[in-house]
């Protein structure tokens, strides 16, 4: 099984979406196995960071396996949709930056993927305009729409199949909204919602 994952793919409006020149070479990372909690489960919070930040962020689940997808196709290899937080250790990729290294460590840990159940694709009509969005202790801090994404579900997947063959299970993290993103503390209660359906919902630990 494999975890993906694409960096800095929305936009705060329409009229910014209209000005972005996309040149096909997307950000992609990918994240351990070991980085999902799941079935809503408390995260603990990790012991080697004082800066962890939170993205809220729709994920795809692939249903079927596939290699060099076309666009066109790409749509039949979602099998659901999942609601997920991609953390960061940001002090910790600071430090990697620097010397030029991997992002593994400040996103990959233990815990860095709390993902919720996969709502099946049929459940969506519409993935140009999926709503999502995230509270913490309460206050919604994150709303995003895939209509403000640059790289959408099709493209992602037909980019990301051209170097991995896609497999059953295989789940891709499609970004965060342009704004909202900030730090996260230890007794946090982050939910997390789709089209307004509470999916995820845990604390910081």
């Amino acid at each position: 099984m494999k975890v993906l994952a694409i960096g800095k793919n929305y936009v705060l409006n329409t009229e910014e979406l209209k000005s972005t020149s996309k040149n096909g070479k997307q950000l992609i990372f990918s994240k351990p196995e070991s980085s999902l909690v799941k079935d809503n489960k408390d995260v603990e919070y990790p012991s080697f960071t004082e800066n962890l930040v939170y993205e809220v962020e729709l994920v795809i689940e692939i249903g079927k396996t596939g290699k060099n997808i076309s666009e066109a196709d790409a749509t039949s290899y979602i099998s659901g949709i999942a609601v997920a937080i991609d953390y960061t250790a940001k002090d910790v990729l600071n430090d990697v930056r620097e010397g030029k290294g991997p992002w593994d460590l400040a996103k990959g840990f233990d815990g860095a993927a709390p993902i919720s159940p996969v709502k099946p694709i049929s459940n969506f009509s519409d993935l140009t305009t999926i709503n999502f969005d995230l509270k913490i202790n309460g206050e919604t801090v994150q709303e995003g729409n895939t209509g403000l994404i640059i790289y959408n579900f099709e493209e992602i997947i037909a980019f990301t199949s051209k170097y991995f063959t896609l497999q059953p299970g295989d789940l891709i993290f499609t970004g965060t909204p342009a704004y909202g993103t900030g730090q996260i503390h230890k007794g946090d209660q982050l939910q997390a919602s789709i089209e307004g359906e509470l999916l995820l919902d845990f604390k910081m630990v």
